[in-house]
């Protein structure tokens, strides 16, 4: 399966998502549409659960997954990256052959 983060710092290891409040089920702002509301549920239970399995897959991997809500102040987001990448460091460099 083809998934994609939104920012990623590979040496880092870190895969960040901006999920979207209503493609992503944002418990705070998520309003179930008015019509076709089993399609709308199945869809937005299905990104759900897309979502966790790649925060899973990526895990397993040695990646750290970080999920933000499109909603969230941006400087914050920011602020929380550069704090947590920053103590995380480079890992160690292998040598090219």
């Amino acid at each position: 399966m083809r998934r994609t983060a939104d920012i990623a710092f590979t040496r880092s290891r870190v895969a960040i998502f901006i999920d979207g409040c209503f493609w992503h089920g944002c418990p705070q702002h998520y309003v179930e549409p008015k019509t076709r509301t089993e399609f709308w549920s199945d869809k937005i239970a299905g990104n759900t659960a897309r979502d966790l399995e790649t925060t899973r897959l990526l895990e397993e991997a040695g990646w750290m997954a970080l999920r933000f809500w499109e909603h969230e102040d941006p400087r914050e987001v920011v602020s929380t990256l550069v704090e947590l990448i920053g103590s995380l460091g480079s890992p160690p460099r292998t040598p090219s052959a």
